[in-house]
């Protein structure tokens, strides 16, 4: 069997003349590979297509999941989307099994289309179904992706506060029993004109709990110094350690004189030791304290995220999505700068809220991706939210190094991306262009220049051709 016979048996060429599958074969070379050979690597520069004569081969694109498998074809054409965009090849291909193909040369694939309007809609229709077929999968790999990120940064910001919360109540057995071992003692040596100070100065403890101090480095260094010089004049061991702690309790070298007045000498340690104590229990309370809420912070953030529990219309407070956002992705803001500069009276839309947060999250984990990448100084992303005529408009700015201007209007094409292979599918302004303008009739735009990107989010106060409700209800 001659080349063009067995380029016969291929559907994509089975109804081309003659005359035209002559042409083709100028040039065309047989190419055989083993199980498990790389045909070519997503990113490749493409130069020939390939005709899968014998056996199979596998098409798979490298996501932030790892590889998701496109397609297995034994029959058809693989390769020819590179040549006829011109642009790098967007997935991996290798061998299944021992394969037998025919490579054909991008000069060849040209002039067969540029002469034949049947060759032309052949590859149409083969590109157009497998585009379809791509994006389908690559949609919901994106999904999954997206979520393996958020889940990634929800575990590194519960382990914190769950972390501290861990160690702050193994250390608070040990604190309260060394509260105790003290309070026992000092309430037996004390007398009663001693025990109401003592009470009045711990209970100013309690109420100072979790309160910062608002004295500067400096003046707190002073402080210290100098109730550590008081302990030790007043023959208080540990008078170093037992400093900070005081100081930390707001407990002041008046409160100390005052006490000293009132007892005696050689009681006086066992006194300061059990305000240390009352500090350092207290103080591993408020850790705790703060650990669970930040917990649960986060926890209400990530439900209000994924609006669980509720319809997907909703009228939506679109600052909360913003913030839920930022708070599931501050892992990636610890370097950066974060302004918030949100309008006052804003107008709460009908949208389907998780979509939104979709949007917000692809927006912002671009914009923190592009900072990074970049190792811009004091990185830093704007987050505006402003009336836009009777809706919203909102605007995600960084000041990073920018988007070139030839690739600017090509951002919003699917499976267009700068990220290396295995860091983004294409996907995600895609699908965020398609649920602002599709989905909620809004639109979605792109300013960028060296130093500032800027993405705005357009939004009607109302769904297109949905059910409306008053501020404040679920549309049915």
């Amino acid at each position: 069997m001659n080349t063009v016979e067995r380029l016969r048996t291929v559907p994509l060429f089975s109804e081309l003349p003659y005359q035209d599958l002559e042409r083709l074969c100028v040039g065309v070379e047989e190419v055989n590979l083993t199980a498990g050979t790389l045909l070519f690597a997503e990113g490749d520069h493409g130069d020939r297509a390939f005709v899968v004569l014998e056996g199979q081969i596998e098409v798979v694109k490298t996501t932030v999941g790892g590889e998701v498998l496109l397609a297995v074809q034994s029959e058809g054409v693989v390769g020819e989307m590179a040549l006829l965009e011109d642009a790098p090849r967007n997935a991996s291909v290798r061998a299944r099994s021992d394969v037998t193909l025919l490579a054909i040369p991008k000069e060849r694939l040209d002039e067969l289309i540029d002469s034949s309007p049947s060759a032309s809609r052949a590859f149409f229709e083969v590109m157009l179904h497998r585009w379809r077929d791509t994006q389908a999968n690559l949609q919901q790999s994106e999904r999954m992706a997206q979520l393996g990120t958020l889940t990634a940064g929800l575990a590194h910001e519960l382990n914190n506060p769950a972390a501290a919360v861990n160690r702050s109540a193994g250390q608070m057995i040990e604190a309260m029993m060394r509260f105790g071992d003290a309070r026992a003692a000092v309430s037996l040596d004390l007398g009663e004109g001693s025990l109401p100070l003592l009470e009045e100065l711990l209970e100013s403890i309690r109420e100072r709990r979790g309160r910062g101090s608002s004295l500067s480095a400096l003046d707190r260094a002073d402080l210290e110094d100098d109730i550590e010089a008081w302990l030790a004049d007043h023959h208080v061991d540990r008078s170093w350690e037992l400093a900070a702690g005081l100081l930390e309790a707001g407990v002041t070298l008046d409160q100390l004189s005052d006490l000293a007045d009132h007892v005696e000498d050689a009681k006086l340690p066992g006194v300061v030791g059990l305000i240390f104590a009352a500090q350092e229990q207290l103080s591993l309370v408020h850790q705790i304290e703060e650990g669970t809420r930040r917990m649960s912070a986060i926890v209400k953030a990530l439900k209000s995220y994924a609006y669980l529990d509720q319809a997907p219309v909703q009228n939506v407070d679109v600052t909360a999505g913003l913030d839920d956002t930022l708070m599931l992705l501050e892992h990636k803001t610890r370097d950066v700068e974060v302004r918030r500069e949100y309008a006052d009276d804003l107008p709460r839309i009908e949208a389907l809220g998780g979509e939104l947060n979709q949007v917000w999250t692809n927006l912002i984990d671009n914009a923190l991706y592009a900072l990074a990448e970049s190792n811009t100084n004091n990185g830093r992303l704007i987050v505006r939210v402003a009336r836009f005529e009777s809706g919203v408009g909102v605007e995600i700015e960084d000041n990073g190094p920018g988007i070139p201007e030839d690739i600017q209007s090509r951002i919003f094409d699917s499976f267009f991306t700068t990220k290396p292979p295995g860091s983004g599918t294409g996907l995600g302004l895609d699908i965020s262009r398609n649920i602002v303008i599709h989905h909620h009739g809004g639109n979605l735009t792109v300013d960028s220049q060296p130093g500032r990107t800027l993405f705005r989010v357009e939004l009607p106060p109302r769904l297109p051709g949905g059910p409306s409700a008053p501020d404040g209800e679920t549309p049915a």
